[in-house]
Protein backbone atom coordinates (compact mmCIF):
# COMPACT_ATOMS: atom_id res chain seq x y z
CA UNK A 1 0.00 0.00 0.00
CA UNK A 2 1.23 3.65 -0.62
CA UNK A 3 -0.22 7.01 -1.32
CA UNK A 4 -3.31 9.23 1.16
CA UNK A 5 -5.34 11.74 0.77
CA UNK A 6 -6.08 14.60 3.11
CA UNK A 7 -7.62 13.78 6.28
CA UNK A 8 -11.35 13.39 5.56
CA UNK A 9 -14.20 12.59 8.27
CA UNK A 10 -16.50 11.27 6.55
CA UNK A 11 -14.36 8.69 3.96
CA UNK A 12 -12.21 8.28 7.46
CA UNK A 13 -15.85 7.33 9.48
CA UNK A 14 -16.80 4.89 6.72
CA UNK A 15 -13.27 3.08 6.30
CA UNK A 16 -13.56 2.63 10.22
CA UNK A 17 -17.58 1.32 9.69
CA UNK A 18 -16.05 -1.02 7.26
CA UNK A 19 -13.22 -2.19 9.15
CA UNK A 20 -10.98 -1.10 6.37
CA UNK A 21 -8.12 0.62 5.38
CA UNK A 22 -7.83 2.41 1.74
CA UNK A 23 -4.91 4.22 -0.04
CA UNK A 24 -4.01 4.34 -3.26
CA UNK A 25 -1.69 1.81 -5.20
CA UNK A 26 1.05 2.15 -6.94
CA UNK A 27 3.50 -1.02 -7.12
CA UNK A 28 2.98 -3.85 -9.45
CA UNK A 29 2.71 -5.58 -6.39
CA UNK A 30 -0.51 -3.73 -5.66
CA UNK A 31 -1.56 -3.69 -9.18
CA UNK A 32 -1.64 -7.94 -9.73
CA UNK A 33 -4.00 -8.00 -6.21
CA UNK A 34 -6.54 -6.12 -8.15
CA UNK A 35 -6.50 -7.92 -11.12
CA UNK A 36 -7.34 -11.00 -8.70
CA UNK A 37 -9.86 -9.49 -7.10
CA UNK A 38 -11.38 -8.33 -10.06
CA UNK A 39 -11.25 -11.94 -10.99
CA UNK A 40 -12.88 -13.58 -7.93
CA UNK A 41 -15.85 -10.72 -8.83
CA UNK A 42 -16.62 -11.20 -12.34
CA UNK A 43 -14.81 -14.71 -13.34
CA UNK A 44 -13.82 -12.72 -16.82
CA UNK A 45 -12.50 -14.17 -20.09
CA UNK A 46 -8.84 -14.51 -19.60
CA UNK A 47 -8.62 -13.10 -22.66
CA UNK A 48 -10.63 -9.83 -21.68
CA UNK A 49 -10.22 -8.56 -17.85
CA UNK A 50 -11.78 -4.91 -17.11
CA UNK A 51 -8.49 -3.60 -16.37
CA UNK A 52 -5.02 -4.99 -17.19
CA UNK A 53 -1.97 -4.85 -14.43
CA UNK A 54 -0.30 -2.50 -17.09
CA UNK A 55 -2.71 -0.27 -17.42
CA UNK A 56 -3.06 0.37 -14.07
CA UNK A 57 0.38 0.61 -13.84
CA UNK A 58 0.28 3.52 -16.95
CA UNK A 59 -2.81 5.13 -14.71
CA UNK A 60 -1.05 5.40 -11.72
CA UNK A 61 2.44 6.72 -13.26
CA UNK A 62 0.21 9.49 -15.20
CA UNK A 63 -0.90 10.82 -12.04
CA UNK A 64 -4.85 8.90 -12.21
CA UNK A 65 -6.41 6.84 -8.98
CA UNK A 66 -5.83 3.25 -8.54
CA UNK A 67 -6.78 2.32 -4.61
CA UNK A 68 -7.43 -0.62 -2.93
CA UNK A 69 -9.64 -1.02 0.43
CA UNK A 70 -7.68 -3.84 3.16
CA UNK A 71 -8.35 -5.54 6.11
CA UNK A 72 -5.12 -6.12 7.57
CA UNK A 73 -2.69 -7.48 4.65
CA UNK A 74 -6.17 -8.67 2.78
CA UNK A 75 -7.38 -6.40 -0.56
CA UNK A 76 -11.30 -6.76 -0.09
CA UNK A 77 -11.95 -4.07 -2.40
CA UNK A 78 -10.41 -1.61 -5.15
CA UNK A 79 -11.03 0.68 -7.64
CA UNK A 80 -9.72 2.78 -11.03
CA UNK A 81 -10.49 5.92 -11.90
CA UNK A 82 -9.20 8.44 -14.58
CA UNK A 83 -9.39 12.35 -15.48
CA UNK A 84 -12.12 12.93 -18.09
CA UNK A 85 -13.52 15.86 -19.69
CA UNK A 86 -14.42 18.92 -18.90
CA UNK A 87 -10.04 18.78 -18.36
CA UNK A 88 -9.80 19.97 -14.33
CA UNK A 89 -13.69 18.97 -13.89
CA UNK A 90 -14.38 15.25 -13.84
CA UNK A 91 -12.69 12.31 -12.90
CA UNK A 92 -14.66 8.95 -14.68
CA UNK A 93 -14.25 5.67 -12.57
CA UNK A 94 -13.88 3.46 -14.80
CA UNK A 95 -14.20 0.05 -12.58
CA UNK A 96 -14.73 -0.25 -8.84
CA UNK A 97 -15.40 -3.62 -6.85
CA UNK A 98 -15.54 -4.73 -3.03
CA UNK A 99 -16.35 -8.02 -1.23
CA UNK A 100 -20.14 -7.14 -0.86
CA UNK A 101 -22.45 -6.45 2.20
CA UNK A 102 -19.61 -4.78 4.63
CA UNK A 103 -19.91 -1.30 3.67
CA UNK A 104 -16.91 -1.72 1.42
CA UNK A 105 -17.46 -0.22 -1.30
CA UNK A 106 -18.77 2.99 0.23
CA UNK A 107 -15.80 3.30 2.10
CA UNK A 108 -14.19 2.88 -1.27
CA UNK A 109 -16.15 5.51 -2.75
CA UNK A 110 -15.80 8.43 -0.35
CA UNK A 111 -12.24 7.88 -0.24
CA UNK A 112 -12.35 8.38 -4.50
CA UNK A 113 -14.39 11.72 -3.80
CA UNK A 114 -12.15 12.76 -0.93
CA UNK A 115 -8.88 12.37 -3.49
CA UNK A 116 -11.08 14.43 -6.44
CA UNK A 117 -11.69 17.35 -4.18
CA UNK A 118 -7.98 17.29 -3.02
CA UNK A 119 -7.90 17.97 -7.06
CA UNK A 120 -10.24 20.42 -7.17
CA UNK A 121 -12.43 18.27 -9.20
CA UNK A 122 -16.13 18.97 -8.56
CA UNK A 123 -17.96 15.30 -9.75
CA UNK A 124 -16.78 12.17 -10.53
CA UNK A 125 -19.11 9.52 -13.35
CA UNK A 126 -19.35 6.15 -14.25
CA UNK A 127 -21.34 3.72 -15.74
CA UNK A 128 -23.64 1.04 -13.97
CA UNK A 129 -26.42 -1.48 -15.26
CA UNK A 130 -29.83 0.22 -14.63
CA UNK A 131 -31.10 -3.36 -14.16
CA UNK A 132 -29.04 -4.02 -11.09
CA UNK A 133 -31.60 -2.93 -8.64
CA UNK A 134 -28.68 -2.90 -5.61
CA UNK A 135 -26.12 -1.26 -7.55
CA UNK A 136 -29.15 1.83 -8.59
CA UNK A 137 -30.40 1.84 -5.08
CA UNK A 138 -26.10 2.22 -4.04
CA UNK A 139 -25.70 5.24 -6.41
CA UNK A 140 -28.46 7.12 -5.97
CA UNK A 141 -29.96 6.20 -2.76
CA UNK A 142 -26.39 5.37 -0.48
CA UNK A 143 -24.02 7.83 -2.67
CA UNK A 144 -26.99 10.57 -4.28
CA UNK A 145 -25.66 10.28 -7.31
CA UNK A 146 -28.24 11.06 -10.66
CA UNK A 147 -27.84 9.03 -13.81
CA UNK A 148 -27.95 11.61 -16.40
CA UNK A 149 -27.87 9.53 -19.90
CA UNK A 150 -28.90 6.29 -21.38
CA UNK A 151 -26.02 4.09 -23.55
CA UNK A 152 -27.39 1.21 -24.85
CA UNK A 153 -24.62 -1.92 -25.85
CA UNK A 154 -21.90 0.36 -24.20
CA UNK A 155 -19.37 -2.54 -24.05
CA UNK A 156 -20.54 -4.84 -26.30
CA UNK A 157 -20.94 -8.24 -25.97
CA UNK A 158 -19.54 -9.40 -22.75
CA UNK A 159 -18.61 -12.50 -21.95
CA UNK A 160 -17.77 -12.92 -17.61
CA UNK A 161 -19.97 -14.65 -15.01
CA UNK A 162 -22.09 -11.88 -14.34
CA UNK A 163 -22.86 -10.23 -18.17
CA UNK A 164 -22.53 -13.22 -20.40
CA UNK A 165 -25.62 -13.59 -22.42
CA UNK A 166 -27.02 -10.13 -22.19
CA UNK A 167 -26.94 -6.90 -24.13
CA UNK A 168 -24.52 -4.32 -21.87
CA UNK A 169 -26.39 -1.33 -21.80
CA UNK A 170 -25.97 1.39 -19.49
CA UNK A 171 -26.80 4.43 -17.78
CA UNK A 172 -24.12 7.67 -17.02
CA UNK A 173 -24.02 8.06 -12.87
CA UNK A 174 -23.09 11.76 -12.27
CA UNK A 175 -21.49 12.23 -8.80
CA UNK A 176 -21.40 15.83 -7.96
CA UNK A 177 -19.34 15.64 -5.14
CA UNK A 178 -20.58 19.53 -3.29
CA UNK A 179 -24.24 19.29 -3.88
CA UNK A 180 -26.29 19.24 -0.54
CA UNK A 181 -28.09 15.75 -1.45
CA UNK A 182 -24.37 13.82 -1.79
CA UNK A 183 -22.75 15.84 1.29
CA UNK A 184 -25.89 14.57 3.17
CA UNK A 185 -25.19 10.93 1.50
CA UNK A 186 -21.72 11.06 2.58
CA UNK A 187 -22.68 11.83 6.33
CA UNK A 188 -24.84 8.83 6.20
CA UNK A 189 -27.76 10.00 5.77
CA UNK A 190 -29.57 8.50 2.23
CA UNK A 191 -31.04 10.08 -0.46
CA UNK A 192 -34.54 8.89 -0.36
CA UNK A 193 -36.86 11.89 -1.97
CA UNK A 194 -40.88 11.25 -1.83
CA UNK A 195 -42.65 10.07 -5.01
CA UNK A 196 -45.05 13.21 -6.27
CA UNK A 197 -48.89 12.24 -5.61
CA UNK A 198 -49.21 12.73 -9.34
CA UNK A 199 -46.83 10.35 -10.34
CA UNK A 200 -47.71 7.12 -13.13
CA UNK A 201 -46.19 4.01 -13.54
CA UNK A 202 -44.39 4.18 -17.00
CA UNK A 203 -43.11 0.59 -16.25
CA UNK A 204 -44.61 -1.96 -13.69
CA UNK A 205 -42.64 -5.03 -12.31
CA UNK A 206 -45.17 -7.98 -12.25
CA UNK A 207 -44.21 -12.06 -11.45
CA UNK A 208 -44.88 -12.40 -15.91
CA UNK A 209 -42.30 -9.63 -16.84
CA UNK A 210 -42.52 -5.80 -16.91
CA UNK A 211 -45.59 -3.89 -17.65
CA UNK A 212 -45.66 -1.06 -19.91
CA UNK A 213 -48.26 2.11 -18.50
CA UNK A 214 -48.04 5.46 -19.10
CA UNK A 215 -45.41 8.18 -19.73
CA UNK A 216 -46.59 11.44 -20.16
CA UNK A 217 -47.15 12.85 -17.13
CA UNK A 218 -44.67 14.93 -15.29
CA UNK A 219 -43.50 12.06 -12.79
CA UNK A 220 -43.00 8.83 -14.61
CA UNK A 221 -41.70 5.55 -12.43
CA UNK A 222 -39.74 3.27 -14.07
CA UNK A 223 -40.16 -0.56 -12.47
CA UNK A 224 -36.45 -2.67 -12.53
CA UNK A 225 -36.35 -6.67 -11.58
CA UNK A 226 -35.93 -7.69 -8.30
CA UNK A 227 -32.86 -9.86 -8.91
CA UNK A 228 -31.95 -9.51 -12.64
CA UNK A 229 -28.31 -11.55 -12.24
CA UNK A 230 -30.17 -14.42 -11.35
CA UNK A 231 -32.91 -14.04 -14.21
CA UNK A 232 -30.31 -14.02 -16.71
CA UNK A 233 -28.67 -16.99 -15.62
CA UNK A 234 -32.26 -18.92 -14.71
CA UNK A 235 -34.36 -17.20 -18.30
CA UNK A 236 -32.30 -15.52 -20.47
CA UNK A 237 -35.44 -14.45 -22.38
CA UNK A 238 -37.21 -13.45 -19.99
CA UNK A 239 -33.95 -11.36 -19.06
CA UNK A 240 -33.66 -9.81 -22.41
CA UNK A 241 -37.36 -8.94 -22.16
CA UNK A 242 -36.49 -6.56 -18.82
CA UNK A 243 -33.54 -5.08 -20.88
CA UNK A 244 -35.79 -3.99 -23.75
CA UNK A 245 -38.55 -2.56 -21.72
CA UNK A 246 -36.08 -0.54 -19.53
CA UNK A 247 -34.03 0.80 -22.48
CA UNK A 248 -37.32 1.87 -23.93
CA UNK A 249 -39.20 3.75 -21.17
CA UNK A 250 -36.08 4.89 -18.92
CA UNK A 251 -33.85 5.73 -22.37
CA UNK A 252 -36.54 7.18 -23.94
CA UNK A 253 -37.21 9.39 -21.08
CA UNK A 254 -34.02 10.41 -20.75
CA UNK A 255 -33.59 11.30 -24.20
CA UNK A 256 -36.47 13.23 -23.88
CA UNK A 257 -34.88 15.68 -21.40
CA UNK A 258 -36.10 13.48 -18.60
CA UNK A 259 -34.24 13.74 -15.08
CA UNK A 260 -34.07 10.57 -13.03
CA UNK A 261 -34.41 12.44 -9.42
CA UNK A 262 -34.26 9.33 -7.00
CA UNK A 263 -34.99 5.78 -6.50
CA UNK A 264 -37.81 3.74 -4.28
CA UNK A 265 -37.34 1.13 -2.11
CA UNK A 266 -39.42 -1.00 -4.17
CA UNK A 267 -37.19 -0.43 -7.33
CA UNK A 268 -38.45 2.17 -9.30
CA UNK A 269 -36.68 5.33 -10.65
CA UNK A 270 -38.39 8.07 -10.16
CA UNK A 271 -37.80 10.21 -13.38
CA UNK A 272 -39.45 13.87 -14.24
CA UNK A 273 -40.01 15.29 -17.51
CA UNK A 274 -39.24 18.51 -18.55
CA UNK A 275 -42.25 19.38 -20.67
Amino acid sequence: MSGSVRTDPYADAAARKAGVCVAELSELAGFKEVFRLFDDIWQHDPGDPPISVELMRALSHAGNYVAGAYQGDRMVGASVAFFGAPTGQVLHSHVTGAVTGRGIGFALKLHQRAWALDRGLDRITWTYDPLVRRNAHFNLVKLGARPEEYLPSFYGAMEDAINAGDESDRVLAVWRLSEPPVVAAVRGEPYRPQVPPDAVTGLAWSDDGPVAGRRDARVVLVATPPDIETLRRADPAAAGVWRRAVRDVLGGLLAEGGRVTGFTGEGYYIVERTA
